[in-house]
């Protein structure tokens, strides 16, 4: 499993980090260049709320207030601490809290973990003392905490309030977060500088914020998640949305890929797998985290992804469509019912069959465009709508379109309103793009909770996270099966025992050293025969395996070529399988060093590599998500049957990705563990090859 700094204790009470009786601000400065100057000005805007002490080793006063020596000088109880003093001073800081009662403490000092083994090492004696203590820890190497529903203000900079608690390693990226959702009406319940990690962790407060009744959305910035599957278990069981923007997905993982499952696994496969397992939304940009949450904080989410885009022009339509497309969307064509009903609400020359083009008509009446959104909202033939195009810009334009602006700018204004209320009465994910968002009308529907966008990818995009694509209950991180005996022998036959005891078929096999071994096995099943050198990396790649051998002659003449020119120590004999009607598959799990066994599932053999048709999850995967996991390939036309090939048993490999996988996670000594081919044939599967590398 994951290696994290000390073992971290499910819901921890952090009543005292967020809601204190009083704090203390140890470090406090009048110096505006100081970190202090700063957290002691915010801590100092909420005091009626609750005592805030100032303390400062020199005394005297800090922003006009009379600072304390040290938190024991207060005289009074301190139930938070927060700590920015040089490092010199910091564990002395420490001790005089703790000593002084408190529950929670906020280290804004550096100079730990991140500067090496000294830094760590004291970092660790730090964080026992306060376990010891029976108190929390937040950093050190943080920026802060603030949290608007308690009025607890201790960062550097302002969040204005809302429902998204932002748990981030940047300090910049909250601000600019702060400054993207500000237009949408967005704001933050919580905001918490993760720092080092050193006792309160990502998931400690993952799994806070979803018991926080102020909190609707956790938006997560990441660049080491410590123990990234007990994150993903957290976000699973938040109950609530959690958004994820991380750092380095795209370099591969630092292994010896000896396999094709470690050649073709990165950190961003296993991050993708992770959130899609736990139901997190992966984002890849600042912009693209404000637009989901902007999206997630106005509406709740709907099943289904067949949208309606409503539209005042073709050119807006086709590109409108092409968005929702490429973010994972359905654009249909509507039925020729709905087709008929909107027919009657709009003019000959407008197009019903999705996009829903207007045509013009808006300018000559804009309450067509209420009366033909209210007809998508209403159908059963579509879970989301999307408006596009020039709505929000006729008041903006009153002057040149012949006198009648001011009345087109007032229909447009009681369109939103009519749009907004049926939006009310009929619960579907609704999302606008508008030439002019931050027109009146446009604010009209943002204030009813309809999310407006100015660029057409953001309002699919947002549309998208306000959709549910997968089926209930196929969401969820699986447990880790108990740990089973380890495995000493990684060989080939080893393997192949280990998983045949957990159901995976295999062909007859034995393995052999000479020729005299190689005719007794011969002797004990009929050909046609397979014959494999073990020991060797890649054995097609390297001439090791021939296959089709018809009789003991052929096969003792294949051994004696092979082995003049590969010299392996031993062979294994098997009997050839049948791959009439057969698709062979690959089942691999690597051992990520953050989220532990990852599975991946593709199309086999030979070229697994040059197609990369593969997929990833986190391990043990069921066999109702292997089956997704299948079906989901690029290539899953061939399992069905393909120009009069038959289907395969996509049910049986199901089953046996779930049972390799099981195998797999019940045995942390394997780095890799790994099965291609695995063929799958219309009456079942077999697995005709397998290797395991230890960690």
């Amino acid at each position: 499993m994951p290696r994290r700094e000390m073992a971290r204790t499910p819901g921890r009470d952090l009543t005292s980090l967020f809601d204190p009786k009083s704090v203390a601000v140890v470090g406090a400065s009048d110096d505006p260049a100081k970190y202090g100057h700063a957290i002691a000005s915010q801590a100092l805007r909420a005091p009626g709320r609750r005592p805030v002490h100032l303390v400062n080793r020199r005394g005297g006063t800090v922003l006009g207030r009379t600072a304390a020596t040290s938190v024991a000088a207060i005289g009074e109880p301190v139930d938070l601490a927060v700590i920015s003093v040089p490092g010199a001073g910091f564990e002395a800081a420490v001790d005089d809290a703790l000593a002084c009662g408190a529950r929670a403490l906020v280290a804004i000092t550096a100079g730990f973990a991140e500067t090496g083994a000294a830094g760590l090492a004291r970092q660790h004696a730090i964080t026992a003392r306060v376990r010891d203590a029976g108190a929390v820890l937040v950093g050190p190497n943080c920026l802060g905490i603030a949290d608007n529903t308690t009025e607890l203000y201790l960062a550097s900079d302002t969040f204005a309030p809302g429902g998204v608690a932002l748990l981030s390693q940047s300090g910049n990226l909250a601000l600019e977060l702060q400054l993207r959702l500000a237009p949408h009406g967005s704001g933050f319940s919580r905001f918490v500088s993760l720092g080092n990690q050193a006792d309160i962790t990502l998931v400690d407060l993952v799994d806070d914020c979803a018991h926080h009744d102020g909190t609707s959305a956790i938006a997560v910035y990441a660049e080491d998640f410590g123990d990234g599957r007990a994150f993903a278990e957290a976000a699973a069981a938040a109950g609530k949305p959690v958004v994820l923007l991380t750092a380095g997905r795209g370099t591969a993982s630092a292994r010896s890929a000896q396999s094709h499952t470690g050649a073709l696994t990165t950190s961003a496969d296993v991050v993708a797998a992770a959130c899609r397992d736990a139901g997190v939304h992966l984002v890849h940009t600042p912009r693209e985290m404000t637009v989901v949450l902007a999206a997630l904080d106005a509406q709740r989410p709907g099943a289904g992804r067949r949208t309606a885009i409503l539209t005042d022009g073709g050119g807006h339509g086709a590109i409108a469509a092409d968005a929702a497309e490429t973010a994972g969307l359905d654009v249909p064509e509507l039925g020729e019912g709905t087709q008929n009903r909107l027919r009657t609400v709009l003019w000959e020359q407008s197009a019903v069959g999705n996009p829903v083009d207007l045509a013009g008509m808006g300018e000559q009446d804009p309450r067509s465009y209420a009366a033909t959104a209210g007809a998508l909202l209403a159908t059963d033939e579509t879970d989301a709508v999307l408006m596009t195009g020039y709505f929000g810009g006729y008041a903006a334009s009153a002057g040149g379109l012949g006198g009648g602006g001011t009345a087109l700018s007032e229909g447009e204004v009681r369109a939103a309103r009519e749009i907004a209320r049926l939006r009310s009465e009929r619960p579907k994910p609704l999302v606008v793009q508008s030439m002019y968002p931050a027109s009146p009308s446009c604010r009209i529907l943002a204030d009813a909770g309809i999310p407006v966008f100015g660029a057409t990818e953001d309002a699919a995009r947002a549309l998208a996270a306000l959709t549910v694509t997968e089926p209930a209950g196929s969401t969820g991180i699986p447990p880790l099966p108990p740990p089973s005996v380890p495995l000493t022998d990684p060989g080939y036959h080893s393997v192949r025992t280990l998983l045949a005891a957990a159901g995976v078929r295999f062909p007859a096999a034995r393995e052999v050293t000479d020729e005299a071994q190689l005719l007794c096995v011969a002797a004990e099943f009929d050909g046609p025969y397979v014959l494999k050198a073990l020991h060797v990396l890649h054995k097609s790649d390297a001439g090791g395996v021939a296959l089709r051998l018809p009789d003991a002659a052929a096969l003792l003449a294949a051994y004696r070529e092979m082995h003049a020119r590969l010299g392996a120590p031993s062979y294994s004999v098997e009997a050839m399988a049948d791959l009439t009607d057969g698709v062979e598959l690959i089942v691999g799990v690597d051992r990520d060093p953050r989220f532990g066994p990852v599975a991946m599932v593709g199309l086999g053999g030979i070229l697994t590599e040059t197609l990369h048709d593969v997929a990833f999850a986190l391990a043990p995967v069921p066999p109702a998500r292997a089956e997704g996991l299948l079906r989901g390939l690029r290539t899953a036309g061939l399992l069905a049957g393909v120009r009069g090939r038959p289907a395969v048993d996509i049910a049986a490999a199901a089953d046996a990705v779930a049972r390799i996988t099981e195998v797999a996670a019940a045995h942390p000594e394997f780095a890799e563990l790994e099965v291609n081919p695995l063929l799958a044939r219309p009456d079942g599967v077999l697995a005709l090859d397998a290797r395991a590398v230890l960690a």
